[in-house]
């Protein structure tokens, strides 16, 4: 504050407010809340009683003001507590220290400090360095600020004037942070010969004129020789020879004053640093606040070696078969044109439609020749080689689809297929056409029938969907597309790099990718899988999958044309109707080959029986697409158990391993073609958990037995990277993430380059840091291990990895333990859904379920106290949030699973509307924020923003005192609760207190003042004659919520005894409910029940007896006939610290706790 004022305090010491004051004004000026007007205007305001003021001239300039010695010193530590104040606003303790680390670090390297930055208009560059001894002076009249001055002290010993004229040249007060490492000076004054000549020569450095600009802080744009003058930081004045309409700047650039002035002062207002946003000052610094929970020093660790990786078989290609999948579709076109290739089936198991291999090559052709000639927009095409099409095609209808698709790839076209968008509301539909917009869709194929379904807009045409692209539909019927001459022929090439198709994937969180297949990828896929499912010609194959994408589109759609295959596709609206109808078309067409998933067999296992003419001899491999769901296990053993007998052989079942991204990883072959006998695995969840393998013998139900998903893909390459950080190999008993290196692979996210980079472009490398290959590989997101035999065995996804704390969990995990607690009994067709949403930094479980429609409330609570303790000792975690909900209304995938992301997202938004919910965040959030601290005191402008504003983690909050209670008689009077009832129920009597609704919110009973008042004394008067009890006896009250448990509450403080509020058991579930209640009446130690005649006599019934001895009861009064007696006097407790009620609740975990007000 010195630097800035008169140095008149020294003479007239000012009171301690006023230094408050000055020094609060100095911390809003140098941070900008005030204008430097607004400061000189305030200053005088405060300094006027104090200093005298002649007219028309400043008092700093008064002679008499003079006052030789040093400044005042008190006006330092004011400026210095009020920055201090400000950087505990401002920085937390983590970053304080990260600062004190770099302050250190430039300390060692000798580089100048940085200072704070101020105007010239509040300082100047000597001022900050005045002498000791100095006083000042200036003869500029109407002068801003006080410049700097000598006094005589400094004439009569000029040895001090060489020292500290270096420390004004080499720092300056308007320096910034990027004035810390400016050059250092260019030279020195030379020593004066005598105190005259050197206060001559300093005042012409340290002068600043009248009119003077602020400092040009901007770049220098002449350069000068560094012995023409010092080179300093701030604006230094001219000789006052020369005129003073002309400014030099730090970079010795003349500057006309009366031009730039206000240019300059707002350069350097906006150069100062802004104030964060209002709500960067509630971010709290979580790394700090947060508890870290630390790693268990016990916790199982890897102790093999490093694994290595491992690599299939070489890919075998034929030199007899076709060269691509269009030159097959053409071969067998042409040349077998009455095979079969494709039937499909309705709802009722019957054949609707064979496609043949003539057919599909004929209208394949036809459509192609339409895309290519006959679209066009404005006499140009409307597609060219290369564009994106969509593929709406109903799961119904594989026949159109194989058409486009194929008629896509003729016409150089990329096809992309997504599901039929029923609704405007569909879920995950916005994200679809999210990626219909980045690939550039303009044309959507489909067929008559699926285009009569579609939402229509009032004018007839189909609506625009939510965040869809405008989009030209064509139907591509037979009617609908033109014949091609017959010369005619794409010149299509499906070789090299080129996109082939794009298919859908949805990710984690609910955004939808497109994963690109390149034209290679595709032909290596087909003749991988032919060469690992022994594919040959004419063979039968039943698929159950979704022809669309995935499994389904490898070997249905592609794999089957290479090798011209019989498909039949059986939709899943008849596997609703009928789960027995692929077993049945199996043993109907003598199908080799069948492509199911485990939920096609255990839907199968619950409708086979009377089934006696079933023969599954024929199958040479039963590919279960679902292989890598470590509990599909279970379906597959149980379904051989049952078909064994029916021709099934132990070999066929081949579990297979895939991925949007890396298509095919694995597939169990049978011996026949050289598959090692399969393997299962019995692991540990709690070394799972921590992302390593054991067996665990102690404990067998926290086990998890998965089974090998086969080989590698022939050609492929496959190794197993840790999931987090740098893709180091894995040892051998430890989890992480399949990646593989192949050419039949997807080969990037559409429009997406820099998650393709992670995904698709990983390059795994050993402990040393070493890449294992020079060729990259795709991550298949799949979670698994390399086991015996060279097989691969995957333990989950890592769409489904929870981690909470420093511990994994696997949402399918989770949910098989939900479903195995009376799934039957409760869950609406075991539609269970499981993800996590992050609270304090870390992943929390959230169960969702449909509920039967005749579940009770009693039973949901039930189920879902046993699924808490089910998951706490199985996976020893916690559950954040159980919810249940009607059935039938969480959103539906295509094919009739729950869309997980979705359900997610309609939780965080409160749009799910559960009609059951269990929150337990006190089981599962651990990571608790640290116990607030007390703060330090603060300044006066943090007082005045506040400190929540400011940036401080209070240590309480607190609300108005209240007024002591001993003050009056009137208070003493009326100290308790019963005493304030008594009051009002004689002066306000009528006025009502409560009023009961019922269901449909009409009022069933009220109770006024002196309603309350007397059915509270007849209580008390129950309580001592016919209980007998004394005061401070427990009582408990059994009452369902309403007028008649706050009648009794009242009675037992009316009667001094304590009242214990037990929720009343169920009647239709009384063995479960009733035990609860005996047992917080036993714990409570209550001396008597009191409750309705109702709930009186339940307690009494032959039903209860058979759950709780009716003799064990301690005595029970009914209170709804009792008589209207008065109290002789009402218990008034000696002393505000005597116990007023006790609150028992049980936890879902079976803990019985207590509460004592």
């Amino acid at each position: 504050m010195a630097d800035r004022g008169c140095p008149l305090e020294a003479a007239a010491p000012l009171p301690a407010e006023v230094l408050e004051s000055l020094a609060e004004l100095e911390l809003e000026l140098s941070e900008g809340d005030i204008t430097q007007k607004g400061y000189e205007k305030k200053r005088a305001k405060l300094l006027a009683r104090y200093i005298p003021l002649i007219q028309g001239v400043d008092p700093c300039l008064q002679t008499e003001n003079r006052i030789p010695g040093p400044l005042l010193t008190a006006a330092k530590p004011q400026k210095s507590r009020a920055t201090n104040s400000r950087d505990e606003r401002f920085r937390s303790d983590v970053h304080t220290e990260a600062v004190q680390a770099a302050l250190a670090k430039y300390k060692e390297r000798k580089m100048p400090m940085p200072s704070k930055r101020r105007s010239a208009l509040v300082h100047s560059s000597v001022e900050t360095y005045t002498p000791p001894d100095t006083s000042s002076a200036s003869e500029d009249e109407g002068s801003l600020r006080r410049p700097g001055r000598l006094t005589s002290a400094l004439l009569q010993s000029h040895s001090g004037i060489e020292p500290w004229l270096d420390r004004v040249i080499q720092g300056s007060s308007t320096s910034s942070s990027a004035s810390s490492t400016s050059s250092p000076p260019g030279g020195r004054p030379a020593a004066a010969p005598s105190a005259s000549t050197a206060l001559a020569g300093l005042t012409a450095h340290t002068h600043i004129d009248l009119h003077s600009a602020p400092p040009d802080v901007t770049t220098g744009l002449v350069g000068h020789s560094p012995y023409e003058r010092p080179q300093m930081a701030s604006v230094r004045g001219i000789p006052r020879g020369h005129g003073r309409n002309v400014l030099e700047t730090a970079d010795g650039v003349p500057v006309n004053s009366r031009v730039s002035s206000k240019i300059q002062q707002l350069l350097n207002t906006l150069k100062r640093p802004k104030r964060p946003p209002l709500k960067e000052f509630f971010v709290d610094d979580f790394e700090e606040l947060l508890e870290v929970q630390q790693p268990d020093p016990n916790q199982p660790k890897p102790e093999g070696d490093q694994m290595a990786v491992l690599k299939g078989e070489p890919l075998s290609v034929g030199t007899s078969g076709p060269l691509s999948l269009l030159a097959a579709l053409q071969l067998w076109g042409t040349t077998q044109p009455k095979a079969p290739c494709l039937t499909a089936l309705d709802t009722a198991g019957k054949a609707t439609c064979t496609l043949t291999y003539g057919k599909l090559w004929s209208r394949s052709l036809k459509l192609a020749y339409t895309l290519l000639n006959k679209l066009t927009n404005k006499s140009e095409p409307l597609l060219n080689p290369g564009d994106r099409v969509a593929l709406v095609f109903p799961n119904s209808d594989p026949v159109m689809f194989m058409v486009a698709f194929y008629g896509c790839l003729l016409a150089e076209l990329v096809p992309v297929p997504i599901e039929v968008p029923l609704t405007r509301k569909d879920a995950g539909s916005q994200q679809v056409g999210f990626l219909l917009g980045s690939c550039g869709v303009t044309l959507a194929l489909t067929t008559d029938a699926c285009q009569k379904g579609l939402p229509k807009a009032p004018t007839g045409e189909v609506a625009t969907f939510k965040g869809w692209p405008p989009l030209a539909w064509l139907v591509i019927d037979g009617k609908h597309l033109t014949k091609p001459p017959k010369d005619w022929y794409p010149l299509a090439q499906d070789t090299g790099s080129r996109t082939a198709y794009i298919e859908y994937k949805t990710s984690k969180e609910g955004s939808t990718v497109g994963v690109t297949v390149s034209h290679s990828s595709l032909l290596a896929q087909c003749q991988a899988l032919t060469q690992a499912c022994g594919y040959t010609e004419a063979e039968t194959l039943t698929n159950v999958l979704d022809f669309k994408r995935d499994a389904g589109l490898w070997h249905g759609v592609l794999t089957s044309v290479m090798n011209r295959m019989h498909v039949i596709s059986i939709p899943y609206a008849l596997m609703k109707v009928n789960p027995l109808s692929w077993i049945q078309k199996v043993c109907s067409y003598k199908a080799q080959a069948a492509l199911v998933k485990s939920r096609d067999m255990h839907w199968s296992l619950l409708a086979q029986r009377g089934q006696r003419d079933v023969c599954l001899s024929s199958l040479r491999m039963l590919i279960v697409a679902d292989g890598a769901n470590p509990w599909s296990i279970s379906s597959c053993d149980a379904f051989l158990n049952v078909f064994q007998s029916r021709g099934l052989r132990p070999e066929v079942i081949c579990p297979c391993a895939s991925s949007p991204e890396a298509l095919t990883v694995a597939i169990r072959r049978p011996p026949d073609l050289g598959g090692p006998p399969p393997r299962k695995a019995v692991l540990s969840m709690n070394g799972l958990s921590y992302g390593v393998i054991r067996v665990d013998t102690e404990e067998r139900l926290s086990v998890l037995t998965v089974q090998d998903v086969g080989q590698v893909m022939p050609g492929a390459s496959v190794c197993v990277v840790k999931v987090d950080g740098v893709p180091y190999l894995c040892k051998t008993d430890e989890i992480g993430e399949i990646c593989v290196n192949s050419i039949a692979t997807g080969t990037a996210y559409y429009g997406l380059l820099g998650i393709t980079k992670n995904i698709f472009e990983t390059i795994p490398v050993t402990a040393d840091g070493v890449p294992v290959s020079d060729q990259p590989f795709t991550r298949t997101g799949l979670l698994g291990f390399i086991g015996p035999d060279n097989l691969v065995f995957v333990v989950g996804k890592l769409d489904g990895l929870m981690v909470v704390g420093v511990r994994r969990h696997n949402a399918d995990d989770v949910v098989a333990t939900a479903l195995a607690v009376e799934p039957m009994k409760f869950v609406y067709r075991g539609r269970i859904a499981v993800f996590s949403v992050t609270v304090l930094h870390d992943d929390r479980i959230v169960l969702v379920a449909e509920q039967r429609p005749d579940a009770s409330e009693e039973d949901s609570f039930q189920w879902m106290s046993r699924v808490l303790q089910a998951i706490d000792s199985i996976h020893q975690v916690g559950v954040y949030c159980l919810a249940l909900v009607p059935a039938n209304t969480l959103p539906k995938a295509p094919l009739g699973g729950i869309h997980i992301s979705e359900t997610k997202q309609r939780f965080l938004e409160g749009t799910l509307h559960p009609c059951n919910v269990l929150m337990c965040p006190h089981t599962c959030v651990t990571n608790l924020p640290k116990p607030r601290q007390k703060q330090p005191e603060v300044g006066p402008a943090s007082m005045i923003v506040g400190n929540l504003v400011a940036g401080k983690r209070i240590a309480q909050a607190s609300g108005r005192e209240l007024a002591h209670l001993e003050d009056s008689d009137q208070a003493r009077k009326f100290l308790f609760l019963a005493d304030v009832l008594q009051w009002r129920a004689h002066t306000t009597p009528d006025h009502p207190l409560f009023l009961l609704l019922n269901a449909k919110g009409t009022v069933t009973s009220t109770a006024t003042c002196i309603q309350l008042h007397k059915r509270a004394e007849r209580v008390a008067a129950a309580l001592m004659e016919k209980g007998r009890l004394d005061a401070g006896d427990h009582v408990a009250l059994v009452y369902p919520p309403g007028v008649d448990l706050i009648a009794a509450f009242y009675g037992c403080l009316y009667c001094g005894c304590v009242p214990v509020t037990v929720r009343p058991p169920h009647p239709q579930n009384l063995g479960t409910t009733l035990p609860t209640v005996k047992m917080i009446v036993e714990v409570s130690k209550s001396a008597c029940v009191l409750s309705t005649q109702a709930i009186t006599r339940l307690l009494k019934s032959k039903e209860a007896a058979a759950a709780v001895d009716v003799r064990t009861w301690p005595t029970i009064l009914d209170t709804d006939d009792i008589p209207k007696k008065k109290v002789a006097s009402i218990f008034r407790p000696p002393s505000p610290d005597v116990l007023a009620y006790l609150d028992f609740s049980v936890s879902t975990t079976g803990i019985l706790a207590g509460v004592k007000p």
